[in-house]
């Protein structure tokens, strides 16, 4: 990437652009995920992950009145994984598969060639805004999507606001630099004082209208979004901006458009945002915690049977990762939003 004179980013447009410029954008470039890419989700760690988001699905379904028609939207599916075991699970339940409309929300093109691959032999539409989806009970899954939306971050110095943003030069170097902004542009626009008792401010603009838009669609149809991601719960918002080359954390300034960029939610900031809007209830645990909750040990001692001993190994290797607290038990967080007059918690 070579320019003709410098140029200062907001943090999101850089983000945006090493992710998905039409030409050096990682996702548009590679396929990230499994052992050959740069890093590994849940579902690819274990199939019994996407078994347990099956049997939840099923679940809240009926807390809905088992609807004959709803929408199941995954929001960013990878490589199709999960939405292949979870097509898999559901063919065992004639009645709900027949009232499933299955849609998948891909901003990325090679994503979607991959996805389109795997997915060969079923029913799926695939959209780019989640406002075109049939209006009728919807049930969004979104495992490890809000982590890759483009932030913005916000430094107080001196009781001053200052965005920072990168500044990309003629030399073919990329460093940050902090502007002074006014914040109270910023609060005006998402309606929210999200400077109230902080000195650090990091989110994703995209990330909260995806939350207001999905948010109208369940209170207006009747659904949930299921929430999988890794982050804190605390108010204070801190740095957790990072990325990540061949399981590795990388330099993010550095090899642009060849590193995953993300971030750790900031959940606490989701949950005020959400319960700003209203008419909605929340809960939240640990994937450790929801997992466990929906059966996973069980699940795994069932199909680990009559398995020979490397077998079994491999079964447990996959399900500690996914539940250990020093793996990926508590870093990742569950949210379920819901209608507040649905009771619906299971796995909570």
């Amino acid at each position: 990437m070579k320019l003709k004179k410098n140029y200062n980013l907001p943090l999101d447009k850089f983000i945006n652009f090493s992710l998905y410029d039409k030409k050096f954008g990682y996702y548009v470039k590679k396929n990230p995920f499994g052992k050959e890419g740069d890093f590994i989700t849940a579902p690819n760690v274990s199939r019994l992950f996407s078994e347990m988001i099956a049997i939840w699905t099923l679940s809240f379904w009926k807390s809905l009145g088992s609807p004959k028609k709803f929408n199941l939207i995954e929001l960013g599916a990878g490589n199709g994984e999960m939405m292949k075991i979870l097509i898999e699970s559901f063919r065992k339940f004639p009645t709900f598969f027949k009232s499933c409309n299955f849609i998948i929300h891909e901003k990325s093109s090679n994503l979607i060639k991959i996805q389109k691959k795997k997915l060969i032999n079923t029913e799926i539409e695939w959209v780019s805004k989640i406002n075109k989806i049939k209006k009728k009970p919807s049930i969004f899954i979104a495992n490890e999507f809000f982590d890759a939306i483009a932030i913005r971050q916000f430094i107080k110095k001196n009781n001053f606001w200052f965005e920072r943003c990168v500044r990309l030069n003629n030399t073919n170097r990329a460093f940050f630099a902090d502007i002074k902004f006014d914040i109270k542009r910023i609060e005006k626009k998402i309606n929210f004082k999200i400077s109230k008792n902080q000195n650090f401010i990091e989110y994703s603009e995209h990330g909260l209208n995806y939350l207001e838009n999905i948010s109208r669609i369940i209170k207006k149809n009747k659904g949930a979004l299921l929430l999988i991601d890794y982050g804190f719960t605390k108010e204070k918002m801190k740095n957790t901006l990072q990325a990540v080359s061949n399981h590795k954390f990388a330099n993010i300034l550095e090899n642009i458009g060849n590193v995953d960029i993300t971030h750790n939610i900031n959940f606490d900031l989701f949950e005020r945002y959400i319960n700003k809007l209203g008419g909605l209830k929340i809960n939240l645990t640990t994937q450790k915690k929801f997992l466990l909750k929906m059966g996973i040990k069980q699940r795994a001692e069932i199909i680990s049977k009559n398995q020979n001993f490397l077998k079994k190994t491999d079964i447990f290797f996959r399900l500690n990762r996914l539940i250990n607290d020093s793996q990926m038990g508590s870093l990742f967080k569950v949210m379920l939003i819901k209608n507040k007059n649905n009771k619906f918690k299971l796995g909570f």
